[in-house]
């Protein structure tokens, strides 16, 4: 038969575990949302238009300071600037088409669309 202490101590475990758990959950959260950034975020006049990864730790990014958008190229041990374009240039790389009601298109869809594309190449 188990003694009240046993029990006691148990439960007592048990509840540690789980708030370790939970702690450990939230730093997580907390230390990868910090150094992100994120397509629209903006901060000391520059924002991050659009941001396509290559590869590991290789990615185009389209970037606004002012009035003028620059196409970056960014890797792990530098950035390069690979082009200049004006804002009405840039808008021509966010367009997308228009989906009805907000919806995203289906998987079947968007095969059919990328097919038919290929196909008029």
């Amino acid at each position: 038969m188990l003694s009240w202490d046993v029990v006691t101590s148990l439960l007592w475990l048990i509840i540690c575990i789980v708030m370790v758990i939970g702690l450990a959950y939230w730093f997580t959260k907390y230390v990868a949302g910090r150094g992100l950034s994120v397509p629209g975020q903006k901060g000391s006049g520059m924002e991050i238009l659009a941001r396509l990864n290559l590869g590991r730790d290789q990615s185009l990014v389209l970037v606004r300071v002012g009035g003028r958008c620059f196409l970056l190229g960014v890797t792990a041990g530098q950035i390069t600037a690979l082009a200049e374009y004006t804002e009405e240039e840039a808008a021509l790389w966010l367009e997308r088409p228009e989906v009805p009601d907000g919806q995203a298109p289906s998987f079947r869809e968007a095969l059919h669309t990328v097919l038919q594309q290929k196909r008029r190449r």
